[in-house]
């Protein structure tokens, strides 16, 4: 009788288990929405239709690069019941916290840019709305939620646009004829095409994000993780990176899909995309009409969702140099919110070429990183802040080893600027 218990009792943990598993999707897939916005976008189109199949590689490793580093600080999260900044502020010297964080917030000033620009390129595409103009409606629709939405209502509503997100480019996939095995190669094999580093950057930059490493280690305080007995906080950390893992894979098949549609529809044909409205007008012909307004309309959702996440890393980072967490109803996080947006909204009116502008966005995302990087491996690593839960020998090999790959391609990038 006992052994039958048992076994009841065992069965029934594991059917738990099971069901307990999609109580923990969420924070991952807020983040996911971080590097398939209109920025990634940009780069990916570019990066298929200049190069071909080429650059998927770079889709590849920056996805592995993401796991690692968003699950070490969704850990970070977990374990201190602290976002990055908000640690940052706590633990690191001054010196070396203020900088990081100010670069980070100029990070999220830029990305908001890139996902600002991202809804308006898709409203003028669907409504012939001005750039103007629909910069400002995507500003006044992201605080509208921002302010008058909780996290776990925000949560659905992102989740539900990149399902559709990726639902639009599975259908664009079925409508163009991919050369598979050559596609494959350029999964698995690192080239580096003359004229590519800036591209390159762009896409590295656009996959692993500064500010979705604050973002992720702040939504993960919503589910109220950090739990004090050790076995629950073993059993959280299992079932997030879960969530991880299959989050950044979503994302790493979007991004990819995104190269295998330039490079079958435009680098076949020899075209060069230079702005997404050109996209769209170049994917009409070949695919036909639908194609053009599901790729307005998954681009218009992009744009909105990660000006969403965009707005809340801010006000994440913001806030954490007052020691406090994220909360839209808080003077500091609103602030936050209110600089990254503003910024990036008055920077848009000043920017020729909207394109090139979520190409450069995306650059200088590539270009903080390491600092941001460097600063959470340093804080993970650290006994003071983990205690037994502080990253091992090879794992702070592994992170340093990240940040030092995207400072030597910095480095490449500059070399071949001049």
């Amino acid at each position: 009788m006992n052994i039958l218990k048992e076994l009841r009792s065992k069965t029934h943990e594991r059917y738990l288990g099971g069901r307990d598993i999609f109580k923990y999707i969420g924070p991952g897939l807020l983040v996911t929405v971080g590097f398939i916005d209109p920025g990634n976008w940009a780069s990916n189109f570019a990066a298929g239709s200049m190069f071909g199949y080429a650059l998927l590689w770079v889709i590849t490793l920056s996805t592995i690069m993401l796991i690692i580093l968003q699950h070490n600080v969704a850990h970070l999260g977990i374990v201190t019941g602290l976002c990055l900044s908000e640690a940052a502020t706590k633990y690191a010297p001054k010196w070396v916290s203020r900088p990081v964080l100010f670069t980070a917030v100029i990070a999220s000033i830029s990305t908001s840019l890139a996902e600002i620009l991202g809804g308006a390129i898709a409203l003028k595409m669907l409504f012939d709305i001005p750039i103007i103009w629909g910069s400002i409606l995507t500003v006044i629709f992201v605080l509208i939620m921002l302010f008058t939405n909780s996290y776990r209502r925000v949560e659905k509503y992102i989740i539900g646009f990149v399902s559709i997100i990726g639902l639009s480019f599975i259908y664009e996939l079925f409508l163009v004829d991919i050369d598979w095995p050559v596609a494959a190669i350029g999964w698995v094999n690192p080239t580096f095409p003359p004229g590519s580093m800036l591209i390159i950057m762009s896409v590295l930059g656009a996959v692993v994000m500064p500010h979705n490493l604050f973002l992720h280690s702040e939504v993960i305080q919503s589910r109220e993780y950090n739990k004090k007995d050790e076995e629950t906080k073993k059993k959280i950390l299992k079932f997030e990176f879960t969530d991880t893992l299959f989050s950044m894979i979503v994302g790493w098949a979007i991004n990819s899909a995104m190269i295998l549609l330039a490079a079958a529809t435009f680098f076949a044909h020899d075209k060069v995309v230079d702005e997404l409205e050109q996209a769209k007008s170049l994917l009409e012909p070949l695919l036909g009409g639908s194609a053009g307004v599901v790729f307005a309309f998954a681009l218009l959702l992009a744009g909105l969702s990660s000006t969403l996440t965009s707005g809340m890393a801010a006000g994440s980072i913001f806030s954490g140099m007052f020691n406090e967490s994220y909360n839209a109803k808080d003077i500091h996080s609103q602030v936050g919110i209110a600089i990254s947006l503003g910024i990036a909204l008055i920077a848009i009116f000043f920017i020729p070429n909207a394109f090139q502008g979520l190409i450069i966005s995306q650059m200088i995302l590539s270009i903080q990183l390491p600092f941001t990087v460097f600063l959470q491996v340093g804080l993970t690593s650290s006994k003071k802040v983990m205690g037994s839960y502080a990253n091992g020998k090879s794992l702070s090999i592994t992170l340093y080893t990240i940040a030092a790959i995207v400072t030597i391609l910095n480095i490449m990038l500059l070399i071949s600027a001049f």
